[in-house]
């Protein structure tokens, strides 16, 4: 793996550590890795599973009591989708019946910063974006 330096519209994106091209990152184009992991972890089922495992390790059932709405297949498809990105690690343990428990990795705990961060803006808005809907709305 080599250490790249990549630029995005002009601006410095960062240094990290990348196998792919620059192009492979770009979120703005429509056949990118980038969009297509943008895509699936930025979706509101996503945020609240990495927001909650970024706390502790939870079992299956302890997430979708915790996540309001969420159906068994919801939790189900994007658990799945975490631990394919190696953002959630999956481990089974050997007993009757098996216990299954979720935690973040690095890179999960890394991000559970920036969604913990959008969750917070969201909480410090709320407010104000409640009153700005009236007005459209009204």
């Amino acid at each position: 793996m080599e250490e790249r330096t990549f630029r995005k519209l002009g601006n410095l994106v960062g240094t990290t550590q990348y196998t792919g091209s620059p192009e492979d990152a770009d979120i703005t184009r429509a056949d990118s890795l980038g969009r297509e992991i943008f895509s699936d972890v930025a979706n509101k089922w996503a945020m609240l599973i990495i927001d909650l495992l970024g706390e502790r390790t939870h079992r299956f059932s302890e997430l979708r009591d915790a996540i309001e709405g969420i159906s068994h297949k919801m939790l189900t498809q994007n658990l799945r989708m975490l631990e394919r990105y190696g953002l959630v690690e999956r481990t089974v343990h050997a007993t009757v019946p098996p216990r299954v428990e979720y935690t973040l990795t690095g890179p999960g705990q890394d991000l559970r910063t920036r969604v913990h961060a959008l969750c917070d803006w969201t909480h410090r808005h709320l407010g104000h974006i409640e009153e700005s809907r009236r007005r459209f709305e009204g």
